[in-house]
């Protein structure tokens, strides 16, 4: 009997109906119809107040409009609150270019949550089944997805404020249909359920017959599957979020920036979650067009034997390998070329926040850091230039002969590739560099215990 099995599941997840006040989408098939009806059953003994939520998404004209007149008959001759949307999804499939499918369940939800603030109702029901179940888990295996997402459909989840709840994920699609009939219920049917240009119902109409043959009771299997997969992978999840806070280095919005090297250390395991983590992280959970693939294409640019490299991923997404820093990023920064001519002393703000600033100095000088430069006065010729890098750019080197290129200086000292561009360059008005901030000093640098005045320049990261 669907009213034990539905309770026992209840139980067993440790989930009480009592005095729940509960939003029921209903969309007039036979799932919604009959989870609107058991609960409906259980109003008065377990004190549940009950709104039903019925969108029509206009799809089918007058044939759609007559489903929604249906749940509202339905509604008035059980004294059932009802609340309707009539929403033009075809008009925003055109102008968002969204599939019909998410568009129609975006639409839906948006509704759905309209009406649990209007009535101040925390729960949101929904008529998914175990059919549902052993479908959505097949396709998102056949996928490729990864983590959480393998495990289907959560049979509770947080939604906003409130949360969403499915007590009928035990029961498969045949027993609801037989609590329909024994409760005369008359359900209206969807065409659209039986398209076969829809991924959903192939598996429903070719795949799902199959392991039924095979065992009638197949969706209870993928059903403590699903729950096993979950609880599985929440722990995980905590751990993979322990190991990767000591991982990343910069956590911004749009950018998370990892320690290679220290990654590397995390286990297997946890590295693929922490992959997952930081592109959950980034799409904000809408991660939708990414799948194992993605992951084994970061695993190999991390442990590809080139020191950089660069992955593009949907939405813009941008995956930067830069020897030991692995960095995760939406619209990486255009570096702008900067041009600053200098005539006197004084301090030039970098676009990048940083700063050089320029002053005279007597023979009283503070002792020589990298981020320090001094330079005889008489012999610096201004203006002085900071600039960005340009190709074919070259310096002499303090204690060496000849000179070498600005871009061999910055692979030997494993400058990540997106910092070479903005790092500031120091000339004078031959231009001649004088100067690599923290990195090198040229030949023209240098203390002379002759000279009576320098023109010290300091860098300021």
């Amino acid at each position: 009997m669907l009213e034990t099995k539905v309770t026992a599941f209840l139980e067993r997840l440790s989930f009480k109906l009592n005095n729940k006040k509960i939003v029921v989408g209903v969309s007039g098939g036979p799932d919604s119809l009959a989870l609107l009806h058991f609960l409906l059953g259980e109003r008065d003994k377990k004190n549940l107040s009950i709104v039903a939520a019925h969108v029509d998404h206009m799809f089918r004209g007058q044939e759609s409009y007559e489903d929604a007149m249906f749940v509202q008959n339905f509604c008035e001759q059980n004294q059932v609150p009802f609340e309707m949307a009539r929403i033009n999804v075809p008009k925003i499939m055109e102008a968002s270019g969204m599939s019909s499918q998410l568009a129609a369940r975006e639409a839906r939800y948006d509704f759905y949550l309209s009406t649990m603030e209007k009535y101040d109702f925390p729960f949101l029901a929904l008529g998914h089944h175990g059919d549902d179940q052993i479908e959505t888990m097949l396709m998102r295996a056949t996928r490729g997805s990864t983590g959480m997402a393998r495990a289907g459909i959560p049979f509770s989840r947080p939604f906003h404020k409130g949360r969403i709840f499915r007590p009928f994920l035990c029961l498969s699609k045949d027993e609801i249909w037989n609590y329909c009939k024994s409760n005369e219920l008359t359900p209206r049917m969807d065409p659209s359920n039986e398209k076969g240009v829809y991924s959903r119902n192939r598996f429903r109409m070719q795949v799902l017959p199959f392991l039924k043959t095979e065992n009638p009771h197949v969706h209870e299997n993928f059903q403590r599957f699903s729950e096993d997969l979950q609880s599985d992978e929440t722990y995980l999840l905590e751990l993979t979020e322990r190991h990767m806070n000591t991982v990343v280095k910069i956590r911004e919005k749009s950018k998370i920036t990892i320690d290679v090297n220290q990654f590397l250390e995390v286990p297997l395991p946890l590295q693929r979650r922490g992959i997952q983590l930081i592109l959950n992280y980034l799409y904000m959970g809408k991660s939708a067009d990414l799948s194992a693939v993605h992951i084994e294409q970061v695993f190999h640019l991390i442990r590809h034997r080139e020191p950089s490299g660069k992955l593009d991923f949907p939405g813009g997404l941008k995956v930067i390998r830069s020897y030991h820093q692995l960095s995760f990023q939406f619209q990486a920064d255009q570096v702008e070329p900067y041009f600053f001519e200098v005539n006197e002393p004084g301090t030039i703000l970098l676009p990048s926040k940083e700063s050089i600033r320029i002053e005279r100095a007597n023979s009283e000088i503070p002792s020589n850091k990298p981020y320090m430069a001094f330079f005889k006065e008489e012999k610096l010729k201004w203006p002085i230039i900071i600039r960005t890098r340009r190709i074919g750019d070259r310096m002499t080197l303090k204690g060496m002969q000849g000179s070498k290129k600005l871009k061999d200086i910055f692979i030997d000292r494993k400058i990540p590739v997106h910092d070479r561009d903005n790092w500031p360059v120091i000339t004078d008005s031959e231009g001649n560099i004088i100067w690599l901030p923290g990195l090198k000093k040229s030949s023209f640098e240098g203390i002379d215990s002759a000279a009576r005045q320098y023109i010290l320049l300091t860098y300021y990261k």
